[in-house]
């Protein structure tokens, strides 16, 4: 099963089916992260069959319906709380609740809830242990974009104890839902990543204690969790990629996994796609190169003519518009075509008016060698034709820039100043620049070179590549190092006594009473381990991708990547440049 496959099945099963009535209906009251994390996994008509006539947001006021059940699912804070016990004694919102936590409940708010006059209308108190979104079906997000400036700014500390607890517990869930007591490795060069690793491994052992199986299986014995910082690799979030979902994320400014456009034509309509797995020629194309996304479209729609109509002769998106006229009952298979093929059109679109230049460029800077495998020599003789091109964007300017700095190990303030006015960028947005340094990166280097590990990256002969799409995700070789056993211990340590831990019996908790997790729960049908990655500070599509082929490559092995949040290239300046040194 996917782990969006996974997390539905678990809300269904220990949520929404037990509290299906007969006769009658209930309502499901959801916050914000139960909100994405239903929505990502589940369908409306699933939960119509189950008995949940309503769907509704906990903060916001809603009709009363006192003659109907309430099923709440919530992360455990306060406001949370509050809500459910304003609900039962400000008003008379509901017959009675059934109160779901997306995660363990601190003893103080369960104390709170139990000692409310609400207590006596609440008939179900539970965590089911998931407090993440399943984006994908091997990629996860906790929804935490305050995680980014807390972690790397020094003088943002704040709110970072909470932060790190919070988001320690919803890396345990991810590990809880998916059976796995993994063994916990982290990248060393970044201090802070130890303490979040310990943090995980805490919460782990307390799900391990409620559930004793968590983890069984001797494949499952050899499953590991990598937290890594978004220092390793700042190239990948530069970067034009030019595989389909990166490049349409990239350039089309989708919102929500929403994607608009015109259909064109005399009757032109505006329209709106979600970009998600339940469309097939989506999953499909959304890793292939832009290059051969139009034609795997367009040979795709010959299949299903051929196949449904007898019509082999549509090649355009005009031709198109003609047969879902004609054959209206094909509109849905065929709108789906239509979509895919605006699609790769206004990608290509984008390509041909100046991103193939970009692309260049960053590889050949990325890589620090051509497309014949000649070492750049001089990188600023590359830059300059783009930086002072008046119809390059200020962000591409910038991504090039960074790539630049990445790629010599630093810059001095002097020619930093001089390439910015070179570049047409203004003072303000240096800081987009220098702050990369909080990263732990060699940015301005008037006071020295810091020492920063990189991985040596893995040289990939045998892998057919396209000479714009030369660069690799670093976290590919980890991932694959991981796998082979030769990922660099000195770098990628494991936390002490949690390597291959296969007689760890945890003692069995009751901190619960009735309500903690069943024996068994967290168990899943898949036996073979897995890799889980966090990246703290954005995931990229390219990093996305790459979990895919590994997944693909190293059978029995699945990898399942996420992080605070999913970034692209524009929302990883814009990080940046709010990575402020005051709050």
């Amino acid at each position: 099963m996917t782990l969006k496959q996974i997390v539905a099945q678990k809300v269904l099963n220990d949520v929404i089916r037990p509290l299906k009535k007969k006769a009658g209906w209930n309502v499901l009251v959801l916050d914000r992260l139960a909100m994405r994390m239903l929505s990502a996994s589940c369908k409306m008509h699933d939960m119509l069959s189950e008995g949940i006539t309503i769907v509704e947001d906990l903060m916001k006021n809603r009709e009363p319906l006192p003659t109907l059940d309430a099923i709440y699912l919530l992360a455990p804070t306060q406001e949370s709380v509050n809500r459910v016990i304003g609900d039962f004694t400000v008003r008379n919102q509901y017959k009675c609740a059934h109160v779901f936590f997306t995660e363990a409940c601190p003893d103080q708010l369960f104390s709170t809830l139990s000692k409310s006059a609400a207590s006596r209308f609440i008939k179900t108190l539970k965590e089911i242990n998931i407090a993440f979104t399943p984006y994908e079906s091997q990629v996860y997000t906790l929804d935490s974009p305050d995680t980014f400036p807390l972690y790397f700014n020094a003088q943002k500390q704040g709110g970072l104890t909470s932060n790190l607890e919070r988001i320690a517990e919803q890396i345990a869930t991810v590990c809880a839902t998916l059976g796995e007591y993994p063994s916990i490795r982290y990248r060393a060069d970044f201090e802070r990543n130890v303490e979040l690793a310990h943090l995980v491994e805490q919460k782990l052992d307390a799900y391990k204690a409620d559930d004793p199986t968590m983890g069984d299986g001797n494949e499952k014995a050899r499953s590991q969790l990598i937290i890594i910082d978004r220092g390793f690799d700042a190239v990948s979030p530069c970067l034009h990629e030019l595989t389909l979902q990166a490049m349409t994320y990239d350039l089309l400014g989708i919102e929500n996994d929403v994607y608009k456009y015109e259909t064109g034509g005399n009757e032109s309509v505006d329209k709106e796609v979600l970009l998600d797995e339940n469309d097939d020629l989506w999953v499909d194309n959304r890793h292939k190169h832009i290059a051969v996304v139009s034609q795997e479209v367009s040979n795709g729609l010959k299949k299903f003519s051929d196949s449904k109509m007898g019509i082999t002769d549509s090649k355009s998106i005009k031709d198109l518009s003609m047969m879902i006229k004609k054959m209206p009952q094909y509109q849905k298979e065929l709108n789906k075509f239509s979509t895919h093929f605006h699609l790769a059109e206004e990608n290509m679109k984008y390509y041909k008016n100046g991103v193939d230049k970009l692309c260049k460029v960053e590889q050949d800077l990325a890589m620090g060698a051509d497309a014949d495998g000649e070492r750049v020599k001089d990188p600023m003789k590359l830059m300059v034709p783009v930086l002072i091109d008046p119809a390059v964007r200020l962000e591409d300017r910038l991504r090039i820039i960074l790539l630049y700095i990445l790629s010599i190990k630093g810059i001095s303030e002097e020619n930093l100043n001089k390439l910015l006015q070179h570049a047409n960028v203004s003072m303000a947005e240096k800081e987009t620049l220098t702050n990369a340094a909080y990263l732990g990166l060699n940015m301005i280097i008037d006071q020295g070179r810091k020492k920063v590990w990189v991985p040596t990256r893995r040289e990939r002969p045998n892998e057919q590549i396209y000479q714009s799409s030369r660069w690799v995700p670093i976290v590919k070789d980890i991932v694959e190092d991981a796998i082979d056993d030769k990922l660099d211990l000195k770098h990628f340590p494991f936390l002490a006594g949690r390597q291959v831990n296969t007689a760890y019996r945890a003692p069995t908790s009751a901190r619960y009473g009735q309500w903690h997790k069943e024996r068994g729960q967290g168990n899943t049908q898949r036996s073979g381990p897995r890799v889980i990655v966090f990246i703290i500070g954005g995931l990229t599509y390219s990093e996305m991708r790459a979990a895919y082929e590994v997944t693909r490559e190293k059978k029995p092995w699945e990898v399942i990547i996420g992080s605070d949040q999913i970034i692209t290239p524009d929302r990883f300046l814009t990080n940046l440049k709010e990575l402020k040194t005051k709050d």
